[in-house]
């Protein structure tokens, strides 16, 4: 059985990471999404919360589980007796960053493979902070989230009112 690991912060998920982790289910024996509990960054969703809102964009798919994790990456793979970890690639830019993280991991468990999914077209320009900025000034991210996901984004910047967006690293979009 071939066990890969799919870890993210996923603040929020979106629809590039639900196709990166339903291509990866084509292909491996079982899919474990893996939300990190404790990134070195300003999150706008508690552990829990990412946790909850990543279980039911995937309830019902027996391949595909979703646990909370901290720690090493390639500890939770060993852990979990996962043999690769799965990772997506939007743009050109990513490609630096995933080759250094996936030559340190290599380092740290040699038996762990990274396997790296382009994201489809239609997805390349979503990250979780274009998503989380664009929720926080009333931006329609139906087309970009899940309709629980959305739905939790504007509970969310509804409890943190009018400070909402500057709870979010901003980007751009007000321009």
């Amino acid at each position: 059985m071939v066990r890969a690991v799919f870890p993210g912060t996923f603040d929020p998920i979106h629809h590039g990471h639900i196709d990166i982790a339903h291509r990866a289910a084509r292909l491996f024996d079982q899919l474990i999404v893996a939300v990190y509990d404790r990134p070195l960054k300003s999150l706008l969703f508690s552990p829990a919360e990412r946790l909850a809102l990543v279980q039911q964009s995937f309830q019902g798919e027996d391949k595909i589980k979703v646990n909370l994790f901290s720690g090493l990456i390639v500890e939770y793979c060993k852990n979990t007796g996962a043999q690769v970890i799965v990772r997506g690639l939007r743009v050109f830019s990513d490609f630096e960053h995933e080759f250094r993280m996936a030559l340190a991991n290599h380092r740290l468990a040699p038996g762990v493979e990274v396997v790296l999914f382009i994201t489809q077209e239609e997805h390349s320009f979503l990250t979780g902070s274009t998503v989380r900025e664009i929720a926080s000034l009333q931006g329609d991210v139906s087309s970009m989230v899940p309709e629980h996901v959305a739905q939790a984004l504007t509970r969310r910047f509804a409890e943190l009112g009018e400070d909402g967006p500057e709870a979010v690293p901003m980007t751009s979009f007000r321009d």
